[in-house]
C-alpha cells in the first residue's frame, strides 16, 4: 500500500491509535454511530413538532429533560469512565531521543484498513508525519517546530519536557475511580511530540489562530501601496487545510468533517429563517491531566466593501481554552463564546 502525507494529516492512513485491537475499535465506532442516529432522530422529531405537529406540553418538557440529562451525564460527570484514557500507551514513561526512534512503538503493527478507505483518528499517524518533517527538513523535528514558534512570536510554547525547568508550568489533575481530584500520573510525551507533546499558553494559541486567520483572509484584501504584509502561509494553503476531506468524521461536532489537521464546519443553510451553520475551524486536545480547544470563526466578508474598508485582517473571533484537567469537553463551550462575541460585533 501507499501512505501519503495527506492521508496522515487527515487520519485516513489506517495506522492505529492507542487501541491495538481492531475489533474493539469497530465496536466503539458502531456504538458512536448508533448514538448519533438516535440524536439525529430526536432532532428530526423536534423539528417536525415545531413545524406544526401538536403534542402535549408535558411530554415535550419531559423529552427535553431526558435529552439534557443524558447529555450532562455523558459530558460533564466527574470521574466518568473514559475508555480513551484506559489505554496503557497514554502512560508511557520511556524517553525517546528522536521521533524516528519512537516509530518502533507501532511500525511493525498491521494497518487497520487500506489507506484512504476509512477514517480513524491516530496520534501515531502524526508521529510518522513528524518523522517525515524531520527527514525532509534535515533537522530534528523539535528544533524545526521551536523555530516556527519563534517566527510566530509564540515564545511560551515549548516541549513538555519533564526534566526542563519551565516557568509557570501548570500542575495537571485527573479524577480517580472514586470521583476525587488527584494529581495526574507522570508520563513522558517524547513519543508523540506532534500529537500532544507541547506546552503552550492561551496567549500563544491566540497568536497562532490570528496568524492562520490573517493568512486565510490576506488575499481577499486589496494591498494598499504594499502596506499589507503577506501571511505566514499562502491564502490557498489555509483554504486547502480547511477544506473537508471525504470519508472523514469529527467526534466533537457532528456538523463537521475532518480536513487537514483541523475539524471544519462549512457554511450551510437549507431553509429561510431556519438553522444555519457558520463556517469555522477548530481542534480539541486531550492529554493526561489536560484538555484544550482552539476555535477560529472567520468574519463573513463582503467582497464589494473590502477595497474601501479602513481595516485589515484578521477579521473574526478566535477562542482558545486550556484546562489542566483531563477529559473536559470544550468545543461546544468555545463555539458558544465565539458566537456571543460575533453577535456583539454585528450589533455594533
Amino acid at each position: 500500500v501507499t501512505i501519503t502525507t495527506r492521508l496522515l494529516v487527515s487520519h485516513l492512513s489506517g495506522i492505529r491509535h492507542y487501541e491495538k485491537d481492531i475489533t474493539k475499535v469497530k465496536e466503539e465506532k458502531e456504538k458512536a454511530n448508533r448514538a448519533l442516529k438516535l440524536t439525529k432522530s430526536h432532532q428530526d422529531k423536534e423539528q417536525k413538532e415545531k413545524e406544526g405537529k401538536v403534542i402535549e406540553k408535558t411530554d415535550c418538557v419531559k423529552q427535553k429533560k431526558e435529552h439534557d440529562g443524558g447529555t450532562k451525564s455523558q459530558n460533564s460527570k466527574p470521574g466518568r469512565k473514559d475508555k480513551e484514557f484506559e489505554q496503557e500507551e497514554y502512560y508511557l514513561k520511556e524517553k525517546f531521543e528522536s521521533v524516528i526512534e519512537s516509530l518502533k512503538i507501532f511500525k511493525n503493527d498491521p494497518l487497520f484498513f487500506k489507506p484512504g478507505s476509512q477514517f480513524l483518528y491516530s496520534t501515531y499517524g502524526f508521529t510518522l508525519l513528524s518523522a517525515v518533517v524531520e527527514r525532509a527538513s534535515g533537522q530534528k523535528f523539535t528544533d524545526y517546530m521551536l523555530k516556527m514558534f519563534r517566527d510566530l512570536d509564540m515564545l511560551s510554547t515549548v516541549l513538555d519536557d519533564n526534566e526542563a525547568m519551565i516557568y509557570n508550568r501548570a500542575r495537571c489533575y485527573v479524577y480517580n475511580k472514586k470521583g476525587r481530584l488527584v494529581n495526574a500520573p507522570y508520563v513522558d510525551n517524547s513519543y508523540k511530540w506532534a500529537g500532544g507533546g507541547f506546552l503552550s499558553s492561551v496567549g500563544d494559541l491566540l497568536k497562532f489562530g490570528n496568524a492562520l486567520l490573517y493568512s486565510y483572509q490576506a488575499g481577499q484584501f486589496k494591498n494598499r501601496n504594499g502596506k499589507l504584509l503577506p501571511g505566514y502561509l499562502k491564502p490557498g494553503t489555509v483554504a486547502m487545510m480547511w477544506t473537508p476531506v471525504p470519508k472523514t468524521e469529527v467526534s466533537w461536532d457532528r456538523d463537521g468533517k475532518y480536513a487537514m489537521a483541523w475539524a471544519v464546519v462549512e457554511k450551510n443553510q437549507q431553509y429561510g429563517c431556519c438553522r444555519q451553520q457558520r463556517h469555522y475551524a477548530s481542534h480539541t486536545g486531550g492529554a493526561v491531566g489536560a484538555s484544550s480547544v482552539l476555535l477560529i470563526l472567520p468574519e463573513e466578508l463582503d467582497p464589494e466593501a473590502l477595497g474601501t474598508w479602513p481595516v485589515a485582517p484578521p477579521r473574526g473571533v478566535i477562542v482558545t481554552i486550556i484546562c489542566n484537567m483531563q477529559s473536559v469537553s470544550l468545543n461546544s463551550t468555545a463555539l458558544k463564546i465565539a458566537r456571543e462575541f460575533d453577535k456583539e460585533k454585528r450589533a455594533q
